[in-house]
């Protein structure tokens, strides 16, 4: 949300060296009196961050960071507003939160600018990381965006948890990992006990790319439970090419559409009527209209936080709801 929400919170007095698990943060300063904030050191994949004040100059670079914040009622002060999601857009339409450029080309010098006390990035922005660091502590979200794998979704719930820590939100940043579980084991008692198999395909201008069990989609099939309809572990960013005849022969009864197109194009998505052909009538997908065409800001600007990941389960949990073809 738009604005500081207040959470009534009082830290107990911390005494001696600790590691906190379930953030991978470290608290390095001993018999803090109530309500301080006490130095805090992140490990990640590019450093160590240590904040010794908590953060209230923010800069998000990434949209899935920006969605945390806003899921623990953290504001901020700039973020790239190129590709502002959906159900993020007040921030992108607010004129007191300042555009820092682009998610893959962030201004270093509107960041410098806006005299930030924390930048939050991911790899998309990894290679400004030592110019940024030179002015403001800066944090490395570490998800893989090419390989998404079994650790997904618990590198979501770790960082959700270290931003609530340094944010002084843990309870918040517990509720919000606690609900987004009880979704996802919902989903993968209800996939793992169905015969459906599924392809994620994405369309980048009439054009189709596989995302198998190896790829940035690869949560999908191991930690939502969804079954693969083609066993190739397509890998990374940006999948496998394929054509409408391996669509065909691999026959899956469900599809999950990805539009790229629209998000570049900031169009509306596609339609099946865009796309049909004698091919891809002949799937059990198309025969029991499950090609569902998901929320592109959710699964392609996003996917690596708690609003989108709550999208993407639902809209997994939705293709369930229709009887099998067979």
């Amino acid at each position: 949300m738009i604005g500081k929400a207040k959470f009534g919170h009082t830290f107990a007095a911390l005494t001696g060296l600790f590691l906190i698990a379930a953030s991978g943060t470290t608290v390095v300063e001993a018999q803090a009196a109530p309500d301080s904030f006490e130095t805090i050191e992140i490990p990640h994949a590019l450093g160590v961050t240590v904040l010794q004040d908590r953060p209230e100059r923010v800069v998000a670079l990434d949209m899935n960071e920006l969605d945390f914040l806003d899921q623990l009622g953290v504001p901020v002060v700039g973020l790239p507003k190129d590709f502002v999601p959906h159900f993020l857009s007040a921030y992108g339409e607010d004129p007191d939160v300042a555009d820092v450029g682009a998610i893959v080309k962030p201004n270093v010098e509107r960041i410098y600018g806006l005299k930030p006390d924390l930048v939050l990035m991911t790899a998309l922005q990894a290679k400004h990381y030592e110019e940024i660091t030179a002015f403001s502590p800066v944090l490395h979200y570490d998800i893989d965006y090419r390989q998404s794998g079994s650790d997904h979704i618990e590198t979501v719930k770790k960082h959700a948890m270290t931003l609530g820590r340094i944010f002084g939100k843990e309870e918040v940043a517990a509720q919000k990992v606690a609900g987004l579980d009880a979704r996802i084991e919902e989903l993968r008692n209800i996939a793992q006990s169905r015969p459906e198999r599924a392809l994620v395909i994405m369309h980048n201008n009439g054009a189709f790319s596989s995302f198998g069990a190896g790829s940035r989609y690869g949560f999908v099939f191991h930690a939502l439970g969804v079954k693969p309809a083609n066993e190739a572990q397509e890998t990374g960013l940006h999948g496998q090419p394929v054509t409408s005849e391996f669509i065909q022969a691999a026959d899956p009864d469900i599809i999950f559409i990805i539009d790229r197109t629209s998000v570049m194009r900031r169009q509306p998505v596609l339609t099946a009527a865009e796309i049909e052909n004698p091919l891809l009538k002949e799937t059990k997908a198309w025969k029991s209209d499950r090609v569902v065409f998901v929320d592109p800001d959710a699964w392609y600007v996003t996917a690596a936080s708690i609003t989108p990941l709550e999208i993407i389960v639902a809209e997994v949990l939705a293709a369930y709801q229709k009887p099998v073809v067979r």
